[in-house]
């Protein structure tokens, strides 16, 4: 029998197609240190995890379709602080942040159609479009330009009659790329001028540095029929297991028809629910204090990367992600010897090759992204073996 023609076309993820190569490295003796997956190493809010601990209903009962009335209605005050403002109307909560993405490709497309996207992207878009029947069409940024949104004339030169939305990530993984607001205004002002939705991933908003802030697509002017936003709690309250995320938009067409969605798989997690619930109001200081400790990752990585002959990349403004171009011709080659055939004193480090995170054939093939998670003692070992394999790799191609 021959399998349908999504799943033999939807994409491995360059994230984790190489845990096998990382499961015979510990198998072999060797510590490695992650830096291939977004998976912080921050400890997850006490008051998240005191619902888990404290959960005492006798049944756990099916939840609303668009999510729990008390945490939607939170989330309203959650956004109003981040000068997004919306009603409860307005949100549905998801199976985390994949979901709620599924639900706007789904939503805004026929099978066939396009989504324009600045690549190098988050991989698993690739398979949330292949499960959706949606063609993605990639908008190539730079690492040598900080992967800045390329100049309008690009942006339209993608544009059919196929072409549905603009889908974006701010801030991006697994660039680090912020799109600042002038940049968000152009993307607005070409969809609004071609009956195209807005799509913006929006799970990074807490994480941007350099004292600049987030631009939410939904506090652009004009933005009420055509703009949806994706979010999650995973990153925010480093909660990946708890799988919470949400999608937004005020356009009631649309929200009504993907409740239809929502409904189909009935509802979302109700404990993981109430446990997000419980973070929405953590002070301020929580969010500053974890802000702080990602920027010192992040210039911890980006020093050790630019002090590396042959390396090109620009400091990432926001999440934590750096994507660097190597002077190899391979980097999946590279992360697997790294795992099979390289060591310093039984550790060793493991990567995420980049080429899985475009569309356009041959692009990425001698880049990886680094994910700044683990702590600075941890980071600057799992640094000092990249640049020592980087090194020993290049003598022995």
């Amino acid at each position: 029998m021959k399998l349908s023609n999504r799943a033999i076309q939807i994409q491995a993820s360059p994230i984790r197609k190489l845990m096998p190569y990382a499961n015979n490295a510990k198998a072999k003796g060797l510590k490695v240190y992650h830096l291939n997956i977004g998976q912080p190493d921050i400890e997850t809010p006490r008051e998240m995890l005191d619902v888990y601990a404290n959960y005492e209903d006798k049944v756990l009962a099916y939840g609303p379709s668009q999510g729990l009335e008390i945490y939607r209605k939170n989330l309203v005050k959650y956004y109003l602080r981040h000068k997004i403002e919306i009603n409860i109307d307005d949100i549905i909560v998801t199976t985390a942040g994949s979901e709620a993405i599924i639900f706007a490709m789904m939503v805004t497309c026929n099978p066939g159609d396009e989504i324009i996207v600045p690549e190098p992207f988050y991989t698993n878009y690739n398979g949330f479009a292949t499960m959706a029947g949606v063609k993605l069409i990639p908008l190539t940024t730079y690492a040598e330009d900080g992967f800045a949104l390329p100049d309008d004339e690009k942006i339209l030169d993608k544009i059919n009659e196929r072409t549905k939305a603009i889908m974006i990530c701010n801030p991006g993984n697994p660039t680090g790329a912020v799109f600042e607001r002038k940049d968000i205004s152009r993307v607005t002002r070409i969809a609004k001028e071609h009956s195209l939705y807005v799509i913006s991933d929006e799970v990074y908003r807490e994480f941007i540095y350099d004292g600049l802030s987030h631009t939410s697509i939904l506090d652009m002017p004009g933005m009420d029929d055509l703009g949806i936003m994706v979010d999650s709690i995973s990153k925010r309250y480093s909660a990946c297991g708890a799988r919470i995320g949400c999608i937004i938009s005020r356009n009631k067409e649309l929200m009504a028809a993907t409740l239809k969605f929502a409904q189909a798989r009935l509802c979302p997690p109700t404990i993981d629910q109430l446990a997000a619930n419980a973070a929405i109001d953590i002070e301020e200081q929580y969010f500053k204090s974890i802000l702080t400790e990602y920027d010192k990752r992040r210039n911890l990585v980006y020093d050790a990367l630019v002090n590396i002959k042959g390396v090109i990349c620009e400091k990432p403004k926001g999440a934590f992600y750096i994507i660097a171009k190597l002077p190899i011709e391979d980097a999946e080659d590279f992360v697997k010897w790294l795992l099979d055939d390289f060591n310093v004193n039984n550790e060793t480090v493991m990567l995420a090759p980049a080429q899985g995170f475009y569309a356009t054939e041959g692009l990425g093939k001698n880049e990886v992204r680094l994910a700044y998670i683990l702590n600075e003692d941890d980071l600057k070992k799992a640094m000092n073996i990249f640049a020592e394999g980087l090194k020993k790799y290049i003598e022995t191609k």
